[in-house]
């Protein structure tokens, strides 16, 4: 029986060039904090307000630059601040949520981009082998925790670049009780 280690994945976004010239001024670079698992990303200094109908949370920024700006909460987060949150995979924000993004007195208006991101394990393609699991495959996982849980509808992304690990959010992670380190079974 092969598992793979779960991880939660806290609030955050992406900021695309635009959105972190806007926020931050022209020219501006992000501050490295952190290395994250998954290689070449990483979590930042910086922090910015994240604004719905609601309220607002502040949140972290993640690393590097990507194409598109994208915030990914909770479906509990998105209740409490008054934003629109579909689960998708992670750059699926067409037609998704829209909030304001502050910082300081600087302001931008997401018009898409507010994403509750798809329960997903990242294989490099030899893992994937070993798991005998497939890119964009769905599978089930069954975590053993204080709280057991079989998590139905995860969706196997596959790349060279990645590190194997499943990333569920704040509100799955604490469904199952699930602290410290945290392994799942995959159930095909």
């Amino acid at each position: 029986m092969s598992k793979v280690m779960v991880e939660t994945s806290a609030r955050h976004l992406h900021l695309s060039q635009e959105a972190l010239e806007v926020l931050f001024g022209k020219g501006y670079e992000l501050t490295k904090k952190k290395d994250l698992s998954q290689p070449g990303q990483f979590a930042c200094e910086e922090k910015v307000e994240v604004i719905g109908t609601k309220g607002s949370l502040k949140m972290s920024v993640l690393g590097p630059i990507r194409p598109a700006t994208q915030v990914e909460i909770s479906l509990t987060d998105a209740r409490s601040i008054g934003v629109v949150a579909p689960v998708r995979e992670s750059g699926d924000v067409a037609g998704s949520g829209a909030c304001t993004l502050k910082v300081g007195e600087n302001t931008y208006e997401l018009k898409e981009g507010v994403i509750a991101a798809k329960r997903h394990i990242h294989f490099t393609p030899a893992d994937a082998e070993t798991f005998g699991v497939e890119d964009k495959q769905i599978v089930k996982v069954k975590l053993d925790t204080a709280r057991p849980v079989i998590y139905d509808d995860v969706v196997v992304r596959v790349s060279p670049k990645f590190f194997a690990a499943m990333h569920i959010d704040t509100d799955e992670s604490n469904a199952a009780g699930a602290s410290g380190e945290v392994f799942g079974e995959i159930i095909k």
